[in-house]
């Protein structure tokens, strides 16, 4: 099975540098960890290294990797707050050698306020992620659904921006906030950040709506659209549930293959533009 490359060999280019990504959308239940989680999993099983920072106090993402991440286990407040190394943070994920992560508690649901009397406090995470020694292709950072201190110093931290985006009604609406906070912090505060990737999920190709705000989308935001869409798919709601990936949970489903290609011509593209640095 292509999906879960038990050869270990490199399918997927690696990119010339290592690329930070933030997945963002303010809006909550648009598949932001999900696809955080899945095409971190699927890039690392073909050959790039990669992190997962969770930055999101719910955990969603350390869960769907099976991290521990209960109250006392170092994580990503002690990087934010207390200028932890984030070495000394990360752990490795089982069972798949080329992914690590940086796991949220509880901790960091007062982070938001701590960080508001905390000198230089969007660009936190940039420092702890601009001096990790560890050789990484990619840093995928899983924002919280909110545009508050934790979602901007994930943007101040990255180059590239991917939104996922649920086939629905309003999809667009939620957007246009979350695009003028991006222009926000490239003009105040990070110039090199950039939307590079848009990803429609939830996709159900039964209804006229999601073909519409396909249309909307790939409208709106040109070839950053991946060809790549997530289908409404259970396997991929079932798998958090079991703190797996659908990549690994079931490989030959719809949901895995899906992400399994938008993982694809994420690393192809970094590959062709050279890594987008």
């Amino acid at each position: 099975m292509k999906v879960l490359n038990p050869s270990g060999e490199i399918t997927m280019p690696r990119p010339a540098h290592r690329r930070v990504i933030g997945v963002a959308n303010q809006k909550g239940g648009v598949g932001k960890t999900t696809t955080a989680v899945n095409i971190a999993v699927a890039l690392a099983l073909h050959g790039n290294r990669v992190l997962v920072i969770d930055l999101d106090p719910q955990g969603n993402a350390s869960t769907g990797l099976n991290v521990p991440h209960h109250v006392g286990v170092p994580d990503v407040y002690d990087c934010l707050i207390d200028s932890a190394p984030l070495a000394e943070v990360t752990q490795q994920v089982d069972g798949i050698p080329n992914l690590s992560c940086v796991p949220a508690t509880i901790d960091l649901a007062g982070a938001e306020i701590e960080l508001v009397s905390v000198v230089a406090r969007e660009s936190r995470l940039a420092r702890a992620i601009q001096a990790c020694q560890t050789e990484y292709d990619y840093v995928f950072i899983d924002c919280p659904p909110s545009l508050g201190l934790l979602t901007v110093n994930a943007l101040v931290a990255a180059q590239e921006v991917l939104i996922p985006i649920q086939c629905e009604y309003y999809a667009l609406e939620g957007v246009q906030a979350l695009t003028s906070n991006i222009a926000l912090v490239k003009s105040h505060l990070n110039p090199a950040l950039d939307i590079s990737t848009v990803l429609l999920t939830m996709y159900d190709r039964r209804t006229r709506l999601a073909d519409l705000v396909e249309q909307d989308v790939r409208a709106h935001f040109g070839d950053k659209v991946l060809h790549a869409v997530i289908p409404r798919n259970v396997r991929v709601s079932e798998a958090p549930s079991y703190s797996q990936s659908v990549m690994t949970y079931d490989p030959g489903s719809r949901g895995a293959i899906s992400y399994f290609e938008a993982a694809q011509e994420i690393a192809e593209r970094g590959a062709r533009v050279g890594g987008l640095a």
